[in-house]
């Protein structure tokens, strides 16, 4: 009898590691500027919904552009997709940097190009899901998807803090240079890739049938439909934290883009912490328990440091909340590659990441709103009271079983 694979199995396969490889630091570069973009309509004095409108620039073109991205990353080669993207997001960077080095980027100029930086991570997602997919073999696949959302969250870890150190020393232009020159560094990754022998053709047609397939399929999918309308109502209901952090930490706080950067921080540790352990829990409970006890320990810690604790008593529950964050994500995004045929993978992955990122942009704008008239700590406070409530929908829509999505359709 085989052995259960290992989060770090996947690393074994070399056209694998590559792409993880090229994904923690894009995602790395992403994490910096995010940190740069909001910091820097915070010292531009605007409210609580403007700020949070950088999440919303960041996520809403993910949404949006979820589905034509997959239908693409299923008929373009994949390699080509992710040069043309990253050198989009490279420009876009670089733009960015220039602007607020000149003093020439007031807040729709950073939203705006914030967006199309984002249009190039949707036009990414689907193409990385889908090439992970026929990166190692199907056994491996539930550990390898893991495993990039680990990838995930150790930029996320470790690039708030950078980011926040960045934004502290050179302002928020050096940390758009910063992001630039990881998007460099990937293209140069990128440019040597290429999936192993025996990976599909790209998927012949236009693009509008072609989309409509892996509507079609979702749609009629009741797994599929699941867990999309879960993965959406769990990121709406939690982006309050995303969304005002920034404000969370100078006006509630007190402090500037460091202790900002150190916030993040402490939830990517527990997204870190959450990721790695994602196998170790898909092994031994069902994903709908993994998907309720997220929310639980999310939403505690929410509504804990609504409460005004201490600087380490905060940074502690938000690593709490960033482990059950990512369990639930992690779980989202295994199901839907694991419940999806292989010929629409890269559709069906797409869908997910929108609803997904979609939760969180109409989430952030919401929540943005809700703190601009009840206060940040409060919004804090319900949007975590909903996340512990929340699980109740599984009562009625359970997330589909780990079994019985082992096999290739």
């Amino acid at each position: 009898m085989e052995g259960k694979p290992s989060t770090f199995g996947p690393l074994r396969h070399r056209a694998f590691a590559v792409l993880v490889t090229g994904s923690l630091l894009a995602n790395l570069g992403n994490t910096i500027q995010s940190v740069g973009a909001s910091w820097h309509l915070t010292e531009l004095g605007q409210p609580a919904d403007v700020v949070a409108l950088a999440q919303t620039a960041y996520n809403l073109p993910i949404m949006l552009l979820a589905l034509p991205a997959g239908a693409w990353s299923d008929m373009v080669d994949k390699r080509r997709l992710l040069l043309i993207s990253l050198l989009v997001m490279l420009a876009a960077s670089l733009v960015l940097a220039a602007l607020v080095a000149v003093d020439a980027a007031g807040p729709a100029v950073v939203i705006l190009l914030t967006a199309l930086l984002a249009c190039g991570v949707a036009c990414i997602i689907p193409a990385v899901a889908s090439s992970v997919n026929f990166s190692v073999p199907r056994a491996e696949l539930a550990a390898a998807v893991a495993l990039n959302i680990l990838a995930f969250n150790v930029a996320r870890s470790f690039g708030p803090a950078l980011g926040g150190a960045i934004t502290s020393i050179g302002g928020a232009s050096a940390a758009f240079i910063a992001n630039a020159a990881a998007y460099l560094v990937v293209i140069a990754l990128i440019w040597r890739w290429r999936l192993p022998e025996g990976a599909p053709e790209p998927h012949k047609g236009r693009i509008g049938p072609v989309m409509w397939e892996g509507l079609r399929h979702a749609m009629t999918s009741r797994e599929i439909r699941t867990i999309m309308l879960r993965a959406f109502t769990f990121t709406c209901t939690g982006a309050a934290a995303w969304a005002v952090m920034p404000l969370f930490a100078s006006e509630v706080l007190g402090e500037g883009s460091f202790i900002y950067g150190l916030l993040l921080a402490a939830l990517g540790v527990g997204a870190v912490i959450g990721a790695a352990s994602a196998t170790w829990f898909r092994h031994r409970f069902s994903a709908e328990a993994i998907t309720r006890g997220s929310g639980l320990i999310y939403g505690t810690g929410c509504v804990l440091v609504s409460l005004e604790p201490s600087l380490p008593a905060i940074m502690a529950l938000l690593v709490m909340a960033g482990a059950g964050w990512v369990q639930a994500l992690s779980g989202f995004a295994v199901s839907g590659q694991m419940w999806s045929p292989v010929h629409v993978v890269g559709r069906i992955t797409a869908m997910i990441s929108s609803v997904t990122f979609g939760g969180i942009a109409i989430g952030s704008w919401l929540w943005g709103h809700f703190a601009d008239s009840w206060g940040i700590t409060m919004a804090f406070m319900v949007s975590g009271a909903g996340m512990i409530v929340l699980p109740l929908l599984g009562l009625l829509l359970p997330m589909p079983a780990h079994h019985g999505a082992e096999k290739p359709a």
